[in-house]
């Protein structure tokens, strides 16, 4: 299981978003009859306004895709668990090695992931990738991380101001200076953080 594998796993949960995305778009624009609304009419009679094949069509293909989309999740975190176990296996060899030379170095497991950084955002210019396991997020680190929460006080807190974000990245501790601020896109980031169950 390689970043890559995971990468891909990403893409694919992405594109099943944009398909649920596009069909309830759909159905929104069939009279807004969205998933549960009826489709006939008061006299229970087909509702003119509405075309009743692309509608039920939007609806089981919703229902199939939100399966997938559960299925691919699942996907993600198990290979995640795998890449970590992976990085820690190949981080135990080095310590031992560091030990052996009179060096302990201890790195603190990760307990969030970057699954989307946007194009031109503070985290892209801070250096930001897709697949980065985040050990440190300003003053949240593996120790005193609950939920994601927690993230986005440290960042309303620290608009305009540096934070120090230390993430796993290909084996390597990475450690990155992000300036949470406003800009063209949603947030003050422009990234997508998601929990890594421990």
């Amino acid at each position: 299981m390689t970043e890559e594998d995971v990468r891909q796993l990403i893409k694919r949960k992405d594109d099943i978003e944009e398909q649920i995305k596009a069909y309830y778009d759909m159905l929104e624009s069939q009279a807004g009859v969205g998933m549960d609304g009826p489709l006939v009419d008061v006299e229970g009679f087909p509702r003119a306004d509405v075309d009743l094949y692309k509608v039920r069509t939007a609806r089981h293909s919703i229902s199939c895709l939100q399966n997938d989309h559960k299925a691919i999740m699942v996907e993600i975190e198990e290979a995640l668990h795998k890449l970590h176990a992976t990085a820690k296996v190949t981080h135990e060899q080095d310590d031992t090695q560091m030990e052996s030379s009179g060096q302990t170095v201890e790195t603190p497991p990760p307990f969030a992931l970057v699954d989307a950084v946007t194009h031109g955002s503070p985290a892209a210019q801070a250096g930001l990738h897709v697949g980065d396991q985040i050990m440190e997020f300003g003053s949240v680190n593996t120790q005193n991380f609950r939920n994601l929460r927690d993230i986005a006080s440290v960042v309303q807190h620290s608009e305009g101001k540096s934070l120090r974000v230390g993430v796993f990245r290909n084996g390597q501790e990475v450690h990155l200076n992000l300036t949470p601020q406003q800009w063209s896109g949603r947030g003050l980031l422009g990234c997508n953080i998601v929990p890594l169950h421990r």
